[in-house]
């Protein structure tokens, strides 16, 4: 898929200047304003974001905490970098914000010879991937990553093409402008796609909230529709490797989360020592995550499969109702569960909330319709978001495209 920017983007490179390649030493100058740590004192502490996304407060300590003698003080304006991640990108402008805030001594600060360079376009410059990767270039360390260290005379060595403060102005508008555009396309389209799935949940609770109104939908505990228990692995600890790495599969919540619906994949088997302290669960089971961070998570086993008791396992009585529909009718009804369940400080789902659902159990032929239903609406979701994903990685290369012509002088 094409981005309407990108027309644009190529239509602004009939510039074609050369600018002048000036070493940082001849626009960046040293500072420290170094402060001996009181123990009474309180110190907000920043930290640098890789990619060049700014100075953060890491964490704030008074001096009894700080083991270092010596903090230094940042001032609004000054340029900023780690040393010891400066190829990750972990180059900043502080901000007002960051103003009297507090740096180790691995955060060498500059400030900036105001009448040759403008702030936002040295930023902009180091927000650039072959900047991270001349960084890298220049640093030495014990270990080619991790501990890489990037010194002042290296970085000050860095060669940066200069124009004259009106063109670095111009061509930092003309990057705000065109990021404005990236940012509004990407938008509009997760506008569009929160759109299409709130029209998803809204055709799932009117199917059923309307056929069990209106055509009278018998409505069962769950667990007359289906047998309904927890996985099982009793043995502490549990990554004890005895009962592990054998050919079968014992899913996690990470499987369910990433399955789309289907479970195809598992990232974890047992052998047959865990199997004896496990529980196995037939193909066709829906699964749900009962606790964690994506609690309620659901999904339906295309294999047979142990899990642990951090997951329920759903089997359907086959006589009477087909695992896709449970699946739809827990999509459904889990939202009264999960209502429950965060009303503790440890949100989990129990048995005795699932046990306290309801479903309908309509006829074979009804059921299939509904699940039919759903499936295409699921379809064309899932579409959106493929096409979004898509997308977003176009727009994802756009800035960097962007940044490149700039610095060549084609903005």
């Amino acid at each position: 898929m094409s981005c309407p920017y990108n027309n644009s983007i190529e239509a602004i490179t009939d510039m074609s200047l050369v600018y002048p390649l000036v070493p940082l030493g001849k626009i960046l100058i040293p500072v420290s304003r170094p402060e001996i740590v009181e123990p009474q004192v309180k110190y907000n502490l920043l930290g640098a974001h890789w990619y060049a996304e700014g100075l953060y407060t890491k964490e704030i300590k008074s001096g009894s905490q700080i083991q270092a003698k010596l903090l230094y003080k940042v001032e609004k304006g000054d340029f900023v970098y780690n040393r010891l991640f400066a190829w990750k990108g972990s180059f900043a402008i502080a901000t007002e914000k960051n103003d009297g805030c507090y740096v180790s001594n691995e955060f060498p600060c500059f400030t900036l010879n105001v009448n040759k360079i403008d702030s936002q376009y040295l930023w902009r410059y180091f927000s650039r991937t072959s900047a991270w990767d001349e960084a890298l270039s220049l640093s030495s360390g014990g270990t080619p990553t991790s501990r890489n260290r990037l010194k002042e005379e290296k970085l000050l060595s860095l060669e940066i093409p200069l124009p004259p403060l009106e063109e670095q102005r111009r061509i930092v508008a003309r990057i705000e402008e065109l990021v404005g555009k990236i940012e509004e396309v990407r938008s509009l389209r997760q506008k569009a796609l929160e759109e299409t799935e709130a029209l998803l949940t809204s055709a799932l609770n009117l199917t059923f909230e309307k056929n069990i109104d209106k055509q009278g939908w018998e409505l069962k505990p769950l667990k007359q529709a289906a047998e309904v228990a927890r996985g099982k692995f009793t043995h502490r600890p549990r990554n004890d490797p005895r009962f592990y790495g054998g050919n079968i599969p014992f899913i996690q919540i990470g499987d369910i989360s990433n399955s789309n619906r289907y479970i195809r994949e598992y990232s974890q088997t047992l052998n047959q020592d865990g199997l004896r302290i496990s529980r196995m669960f037939p193909k066709g089971s829906i699964v749900i995550a009962i606790t964690g961070a994506t609690i309620g998570v659901t999904g339906i086993l295309t294999f047979d499969s142990c899990f642990p008791d951090s997951i329920v396992g759903i089997v359907p009585n086959q006589d009477s109702v087909i695992p896709e529909f449970i699946y739809w009718s827990l999509e459904y009804v889990k939202k009264f569960a999960l209502a429950e369940a965060t009303q503790t400080t440890q949100p989990n789902i129990n048995l005795q909330i699932l046990d306290k659902l309801k479903i309908p159990v309509p006829t074979f032929p009804e059921q299939h319709r509904i699940v039919t239903y759903l499936d295409e609406l699921q379809t064309k979701v899932d579409t959106m978001k493929r096409l979004r994903q898509e997308a977003m990685k176009e727009l994802d290369a756009l800035l960097p495209s962007i940044l490149d012509k700039a610095f060549k002088g084609e903005l």
